[in-house]
């Protein structure tokens, strides 16, 4: 088998959620550097995207950089948390120059950060900046200040690379990054050679997107910097654990990666509401490593010949010959464990 990639998570996997249900929350608070013990309890982790500001934790820098190394984690990345209240009108495209200002303050902040702790990139989720009504905004105003914040933001950090993690809904009824070829547009307005996308595989199927096909538009463009993987109804961002609802599209989703030789860090963005954390992730990463199994196992002549035919039913009998076995020797060998 070839060498397994590198896993990861986003912190919150491991945190306590609230919805507008249950607003004391799913659990008892958990401290961030609970949460980092909980990711290295895991045992296949390497590295952590950090939410910053850190919300509740009157500790360090220095203390989070022991608790990572103890656990034997690297921040892979930084989330500033540009979608809170103080945001509810927009980060970089709020009407308001003055809180423009203090969200592109919040970002080269973040920034700085991500450089301390040796992140490979900053990650930015505008779950704020849109609309949800006709006529609320104008849209040319509203698409300028957003190619100008980050034409700013990236030109002036070039040592560091910068994601945008598009979404088309929530909490905004509109995101001004919806899918994968609005935001290249944006991306290539910039000119930033150091700005990208994170494709979160969730968020491409509530788009109502095919994964591979978007990531392959990403990886054309030579602007697929990062993804999150989990698994969703299509229907809302359900935030579940990969491979749970889409086994087929989230296999195509790693082959079309594998094709084009990307590399890049499996990272898991999960919301285990209900679950056990440690045994959402553990359980999400053996579906991984079959998914990598499989991968290892498919037979690319014959696909490359079923697809140069079109021909869908060859193509999923050569699918799910290797999709499943891979399955159920992973989960075989977790049990053992």
């Amino acid at each position: 088998m070839s060498d397994l990639p590198v896993f990861g998570a986003g912190i919150w996997h491991f945190a306590t959620y609230v919805d507008r249900y249950a607003t004391e929350g799913y659990g008892e608070p958990v401290g961030l550097l609970e949460q980092i013990d909980l990711a290295g309890s895991v045992g296949d982790l390497s590295v952590v995207d950090l939410n910053w500001p850190f919300a509740g934790f009157d500790g360090t820098t220095d203390d989070v950089k022991a608790a990572l190394a103890r656990n034997g984690l690297r921040a892979v990345a930084i989330t500033p948390e540009i979608y809170n209240k103080d945001y509810i009108r927009g980060s970089i495209t709020n009407p308001d120059p003055a809180v423009r200002a203090k969200a592109i303050a919040l970002l080269h902040e973040a920034t700085e950060l991500a450089l301390e702790l040796g992140c490979d990139y900053v990650k930015l989720w505008f779950g704020q900046d849109g609309w949800d009504y006709p006529f609320q905004v104008d849209y040319r105003s509203v698409w300028k200040n957003a190619v100008d914040a980050l034409r700013e933001l990236c030109s002036a950090h070039p040592e560091i690379k910068f994601v945008i993690e598009y979404k088309p809904r929530e909490p905004r009824n509109k995101i001004i990054f919806p899918n994968a070829a609005r935001t290249l547009l944006a991306i290539q307005q910039t000119g930033c050679d150091n700005l990208g996308v994170l494709l979160d595989f969730g968020h491409s199927l509530y788009g109502l997107e095919t994964p591979a096909d978007a990531a392959q538009l990403c990886i054309d463009a030579g602007k697929l910097f990062a993804i999150d993987v989990n698994d969703n109804f299509r229907g809302w961002d359900d935030d579940m654990v990969v491979g749970s609802v889409h086994l087929v599209e989230t296999f195509e989703f790693f082959h079309t990666l594998r094709a084009n030789g990307w590399d890049g860090v499996w990272q898991l963005d999960q919301f285990p509401f209900r679950e056990d954390r440690v045994q959402a992730a553990k359980q999400a990463i053996t579906f991984l490593k079959a998914i990598h199994r499989a991968l290892d196992a498919l037979d690319e002549d014959a696909l490359a010949e079923a697809q140069s035919r079109h021909d869908a039913l060859a193509a999923q009998k050569l699918v799910q010959k290797v999709l499943l076995s891979s399955m159920a020797d992973s989960v075989s060998q977790a049990d053992e464990q």
